[in-house]
């Protein structure tokens, strides 16, 4: 009868399932039907972290192996008054017995003599064997709620190795291991569970149909990193994230995307693989620096005018990549421009200088062809009180100087891009030809000090070089630029907060373009959601950012990692933004990214540094390293998400359109 109530006092709980497994093998041994049992061998050794197990070749054969990594159970030999509950194990080696001087002994005296067949009680004695494994934790009633599954991540006793069992799990005490623990809403099925990466078995393997499920709870707001070799199946998984946040939120759509695809792969749609646009239009936007004829998209450009600070970063890289380029050209690469809000910033009279840089900045762009649009940068008011944008206010000595060397009238001040153009052409060509100590070429105050510095000098020179083609080598990137680009960022913003999901095809772009859009769009989430946050709008909306290559963005040096993405590790949860960010290895990453890294999906890593880097972060991975340097199939990978307290080899299935 006590037995009887205790049955039903769990009947709901998702434990129950042990108690009648365990039944099971009762019954199954009862009648001597050892084949069909689950059973796989006694203690041997047991500690608080460490189980040793005898097993036997019969028991291994029965339940179609034991590799190493698979889940095993230890439970008590006679639960009898105790709640359902198990020890989690895992695989990790073989071990000694104490036999194993004997064994070897026996063996060589065997093979000595060449003896064609092993005697029944010889075999018998030899089939013994260890396994060592490691306690990954107990699975247990919740003392708060009996019909929900708790799970510590240590054992709260050890008794007399006699004591317990130790079985291979069913289907559903495997899938109660590997999805118990995660949230029932938002879930996601991942693939499925895979032990080994050998898939010749003795018998079908129960692991073979247990799908591994994550929550899409575990995803938005959280970070989330993939490390692994190339082609081996990261860009699969970020694909599977992707589809697991749109399907999961088709709803309400409480999750914008924003992917920053370096290669093109998430965008578009190829022979191998089907691109996240094809498999959801209605949800999906692109934007692309090249056009696609397959791929419908809006177009990604720079406003080189409006973001001087950067693009003539960007300029400089695309020339850098001549390593046969003149000094005037190197120079130029190497001006640092203020924005415009820096500028804008500064008290009337200490803006002349800086407004200067960007005006001949601005001259070169328009004789290498740039489209511009002088209504916005009118708009500007670089000055304040709406004064002429284009006048760089030269003094009157010194224009009329430059102008009189030049052998033309002096002209009127500049009005437009044009006017502006010709005049520090005139101004260019007279500082490289008047004499040195011209007095105009110095301030009329006390110091005369001279009025261009050395990225005046640079910025003069590239316009108005004395030899060389000057601006008309900026022509061939003229289709990186639009004079209204700086509208796409707010357009982008809208489309996150409706619950789009947005991708940046970056595909034909240089390192230069990459870095420059993934700073900026960044900056402009970190600003949108910070918003949101301090006027108490974010409720249940999150921004979901994807990062390939991610090594260039989070460099492994300390001193590198500023900026937005220091911010992203630290503060995005507040903000409601999840990072999802993947590269080959793990030392390659900053270090504060990684500590505050949730979830991992790791592929293979033939290094053991690379390893070592891992697993000093992420202590659970240590049992599983020699799998990770061994295994290379495709889509195997192990993981371990804010819900899983242990690493799961899971096999990723394919990325496909799910159907309604």
């Amino acid at each position: 009868m006590q037995n009887f109530f205790e049955r039903a006092r769990y009947q709901d709980s998702p434990l129950r399932m042990v108690s009648d497994f365990l039944r099971i093998q009762d019954d199954l041994e009862a009648a001597k039907e050892y084949e069909r049992m689950r059973f796989v061998g006694y203690v041997l050794e047991i500690g608080y972290d460490k189980v040793t197990i005898i097993t036997s070749d019969p028991y291994k054969i029965a339940v179609g192996g034991v590799p190493r990594g698979s889940f095993l159970i230890m439970v008590p030999d006679n639960i009898g008054d105790l709640p359902p509950h198990f020890t989690l194990l895992r695989v990790r080696d073989t071990a000694e017995t104490p036999l194993k001087r004997e064994v070897q002994q026996t063996y060589f005296e065997l093979h000595k003599k060449s003896m064609p067949e092993i005697d029944r009680w010889t075999q018998g004695e030899l089939q013994w064997g260890a396994l060592e494994t490691s306690v990954l934790g107990m699975f247990y009633p919740d003392p708060r709620d009996e019909n929900k599954v708790a799970f510590s991540g240590d054992v709260n006793n050890v008794v007399s190795a006699h004591r317990y069992k130790i079985y291979s799990p069913d289907q559903g005490l495997l899938d109660l291991i590997v999805n118990g623990l995660v949230s029932q809403t938002n879930r996601w099925s991942l693939g499925r569970l895979r032990s080994t990466e050998c898939e010749l078995t003795f018998d079908e393997l129960e692991d073979s149909d247990t799908p591994v499920n994550i929550s899409v709870n575990d995803i938005k707001g959280f970070r989330t990193a993939l490390f692994g070799k190339t082609r081996l199946g990261k860009s699969n998984i970020v694909k599977l994230i992707v589809q697991s946040v749109i399907e999961s939120t088709r709803d309400d759509r409480s999750v914008g995307q924003l992917i920053f695809d370096v290669n093109g792969e998430y965008a578009n749609t190829n022979e191998q693989n089907i691109g996240i646009k094809e498999a959801y239009p209605e949800t999906t936007e692109v934007y692309a620096l090249t056009q696609r004829a397959s791929t419908p998209s809006s177009p990604l450009r720079l406003n080189f005018y409006e973001q001087p600070e950067s693009c003539i970063k960007v300029l400089s890289g695309f020339l850098s990549q001549d390593r046969q380029m003149s000094n005037y050209i190197r120079s130029f690469g190497s001006v640092t421009l203020p924005s415009v809000s820096e500028i804008q910033a500064l008290p009337q009279g200490e803006r002349d200088r800086l407004i200067r840089k960007l005006h001949t900045y601005w001259a070169i762009l328009h004789r290498a062809g740039f489209e511009s649009n002088t209504t916005r940068l009118q708009g500007l008011d670089l000055r304040g009180n709406n004064a002429t944008t284009f006048n760089p206010h030269y003094s009157v000595r010194l224009r009329e100087a430059a102008y009189a060397h030049a052998g033309v009238d002096i002209a009127d001040p500049p009005r437009n891009l044009e006017e502006l153009a010709s005049e520090l052409e005139v101004i260019a060509n007279y500082r490289a030809n008047a004499p040195r100590n011209a007095v105009p070429l110095r301030s009329t105050g006390t110091s005369g000090e001279p009025i261009f510095d050395s990225d005046d000098i640079a910025l003069l020179d590239f316009l108005s070089p004395q030899s060389g083609t000057g601006p008309g080598i900026l022509r061939a990137y003229r289709g990186y630029h639009s004079p209204t680009a700086a509208d796409f960022e707010g357009d982008i913003m809208r489309l996150l907060d409706n619950g789009m999901t947005v991708i940046l095809d970056l595909g034909s772009a240089s390192d230069e373009i990459r870095q420059y859009f993934s700073d900026m769009l960044s900056r402009a989430v970190f600003r949108h959601q910070e918003a949101k946050f301090v006027e108490n709008r974010l409720q249940n909306h999150y921004i979901q950012l994807y990062f390939e290559e991610a090594h260039n963005l989070f460099p492994k040096d300390n001193d590198n990692f500023t900026g937005v993405y220091a911010r992203f590790a630290k503060e995005g949860a507040k903000f409601h933004i999840g990072m999802v960010y993947s590269t080959q290895s793990p030392s390659t990453i900053n270090r504060e990214l990684l500590v505050q890294t949730e979830n991992f999906f790791v592929g293979h890593i033939p290094s053991k540094d690379e390893l070592r880097t891992l697993t000093n972060l992420q202590v659970a991975f240590e049992d599983v390293q020699q799998d990770i340097m061994k295994s290379r199939s495709p889509g195997f990978m192990r993981m371990i998400t804010f819900s899983h307290r242990y690493i799961i080899p899971v096999q990723a299935r394919h990325f496909r359109r799910e159907e309604s």
